[in-house]
């Protein structure tokens, strides 16, 4: 069967794949979210160009 290593080992693995996927999702968002900003910041300058 498995031993005490193997295990601890596989814990570790599944640890960081666990930590990446989450500083991925949180990175992700984070883009989406500024990305998203900017655009309706500039289209606000545009309307108030607009207006002006």
């Amino acid at each position: 069967m498995f031993e005490f290593q193997q295990y601890i080992a596989f814990l570790i693995g599944m640890g960081i794949l666990t930590m990446g996927f989450w500083l991925m999702f949180f990175l992700v968002g984070f883009v989406f979210y500024w990305a998203i900003g900017g655009a309706r910041d500039l289209m606000q300058e545009k309307a108030a160009k607009r207006k002006a």
